[in-house]
């Protein structure tokens, strides 16, 4: 699948804001196999003083951008195309819980992709007792740790209610879990931690999902979103597989990958430092086409 993606994201602030410093991640990456990055540019409204790129410990690219002069706005604009591969769903070749917990203790690798960074607690996501039990329900019921996962996914779809009023970006997977609502980072922050809390490795993916309208409808420019779901380690044989909670499903050739990490905190899309004496105000839109 060749996709278009557009991004723009629009930061209205109530007072002048001076001496900024933002970190940003919202570019595609490269993972091969999976998804090719052909072309991308990243732009900023007002223009930033300073502007550097580089990638970080889990291999996500980011921008840093800084000013020192006052402005009262902020405008993001991302444009790229990038090759989804259509993949098969993965044969299930994962061992159970015990067995993948004796993998994790005799693989010695450290990089960005070795499963013991996706297992202990991480900023955004405490082990929780409750959000463990709850996993282990799934584990029960399966012979597999890919099966656990699926069998959790679905749970979380069938279990919580969508609701962009329930939560906010600062809501954490034990508020969200006691609500059972929230929105795709607080379904994927749940997951991870119900899965961490069982022995499974489990990490945060961003990216953007392509939306279909309903039959007969037209396309909305900007309906597209930015979306989070799950990485989950099943073993040395099946490797990195990924399920979207939110829509109960394996991330397919419509999920279209920014990058990976612990948690929402590696890899959110603006974070920075500013000095103001205001609130602000954020608008996002989201363009994914699919190139015939």
């Amino acid at each position: 699948m060749l996709y278009d993606v557009r991004l723009e994201l629009h930061y209205d602030y109530e007072a002048s804001v001076h001496g900024d410093r933002h970190l940003v991640r919202v570019t595609p990456i490269t993972i091969p196999g999976v998804q090719r990055v052909i072309a991308t540019s990243l732009s900023f409204e007002p223009r930033p003083e300073q502007e550097t790129t580089f990638s970080d410990f889990f291999g996500n690219t980011v921008t840093t951008i800084a000013y020192s002069g006052s402005h009262d706005r902020l405008d993001v604009r991302l444009a790229a195309r990038v090759q989804v591969e259509d993949l098969h769903p993965p044969a299930d070749l994962s061992p159970t819980v015990a067995g993948l917990q004796q993998e994790v203790a005799a693989l010695w690798s450290l990089d960005a992709n070795s499963p013991h960074h996706f297992l202990s607690a991480s900023p955004r996501i405490p082990i929780d007792r409750e959000i463990t039990a709850y996993a282990a329900e799934s584990v029960a019921r399966t012979l597999s740790v890919q099966a656990a996962a699926m069998d959790m996914c679905l749970s979380i779809y069938r279990d919580f209610k969508y609701d962009k009023d329930a939560t906010d970006v600062g809501t954490t997977p034990v508020e969200a879990f006691a609500l059972k609502g929230g929105v795709c980072q607080d379904f994927a922050h749940v997951m991870i931690a119900g899965l961490r809390g069982v022995g499974i490795p489990a990490g945060y993916v961003s990216g953007f999902l392509r939306t279909i309208p309903p039959k007969g409808k037209p396309r909305l420019e900007g309906a597209d979103a930015m979306h989070a779901w799950v990485r989950v380690w099943c073993g040395q044989h099946a490797g990195w597989i990924e399920f979207d909670p939110t829509n109960a499903m394996l991330a397919g050739p419509d999920h279209i990958t920014i990058g990976h990490g612990r948690d929402y905190s590696d890899i959110s899309p603006i974070v920075g430092v500013l000095r103001t004496s205001g609130d602000h105000h954020a608008k996002q839109s989201v363009d994914v086409l699919r190139v015939e």
